[in-house]
């Protein structure tokens, strides 16, 4: 069995290297043209990829019972739409300079964070699975010293610069399958971390706790972190703005009496908390994948 090709500089992996350069590219170009260029892509993807289409477009229908069809479908066009936007951003969230980072990212109530790190306690930032949140946690290790937890892709060309990307303004990355114990001794020592719970566990790994009502595999680790890192909560969202106008994190008040001495109910605040932040913002959750795959015992498959 021959080994797994992982260099980079590997002929498998030219294409690679010419996606890498037009992300480069296009992070040279304004970002409300990048916006509107989106809008048509999401278009085109939406006939494309129609797997993608319908995939979202049921989530939405699960979450969302009492929108009518008709809504769902403006619903999942506009997700379509913000994800080819946030695709299109891809460069500048992995090249954007400082300057160009405070001058396109607002922050509402970031006093949340800074009087709890004043303290020199440290925090979990709860981000859930927004399309931008990639550039939150970039534009947050400009203003906070933080951790935060990374899974490594199969495509080593975007590893390395995804890798590079995030960590260039000092942040410190641990590949989500290692042993997180330095992660959670930095949080201890007063600092941030960013930390992304909302995928599919598998059943192997996974508690059930309702999502917009819907029994949902979920990580049963937030807790847990919370526990040996003793440190609050404080849910964060990352949202696009509209017309092209740069992004927006909305830090949200720690989670109340958290965590609790139960796994299952741990599992249910967070996804609350994450629930709150989605009905803020519909059209920019990650809805294309299949949030809702792993069931409990006996559920069918809602994808079917």
């Amino acid at each position: 069995m021959k080994k797994r090709v992982r260099s980079p500089f590997h002929p498998k992996f030219v294409g690679s290297w010419v996606t890498l350069g037009l992300l480069r590219f296009l992070s040279k170009v304004p970002l409300p043209l990048l916006y509107h260029v989106g809008t048509l892509l999401g278009d085109l993807l939406r006939m494309a990829i129609p797997s993608r289409r319908r995939i979202a477009e049921r989530n939405l229908a699960l979450c969302f019972p009492e929108r009518s069809e008709d809504e769902i479908t403006a619903m999942g066009r506009e997700n379509l739409r913000n994800t080819a936007r946030m695709l299109l951003y891809t460069g500048y969230v992995w090249w954007a300079s400082p300057e160009q980072l405070m001058q396109n990212v607002r922050i509402r109530n970031p006093e949340v964070l800074d009087e709890i790190l004043a303290t020199g306690q440290g925090v979990i930032i709860l981000a859930p699975h927004f399309l931008a949140l990639e550039l939150g946690g970039v534009y947050l290790s400009l203003r906070y010293r933080g951790v935060s937890v990374y899974q490594r892709t199969r495509n080593p060309v975007f590893d390395r610069y995804m890798l590079r990307a995030r960590e260039r303004f000092g942040a410190r990355l641990f590949e989500r399958k290692n042993d997180l114990k330095r992660m959670v001794r930095a949080v201890r020592a007063g600092e941030a971390c960013y930390y992304l719970p909302d995928q599919d566990p598998g059943a192997r790994r996974a508690v059930f706790a309702p999502f917009f009502g819907i029994p949902t595999a979920t990580w049963p680790v937030l807790g847990r972190l919370a526990r040996m890192s003793r440190a609050p909560v404080v849910p964060c969202a990352t949202y696009l703005l509209p017309r092209g106008e740069g992004f927006e994190l909305i830090i949200h008040p720690p989670l109340k009496d958290f965590p609790t001495p139960e796994v299952a109910e741990d599992a249910k605040r967070m996804n609350l908390a994450i629930e709150s932040c989605v009905r803020n913002s519909p059209l920019q959750y990650f809805w294309v994948h299949k949030r809702f795959k792993t069931r409990p015992p006996g559920a069918s498959d809602p994808y079917e």
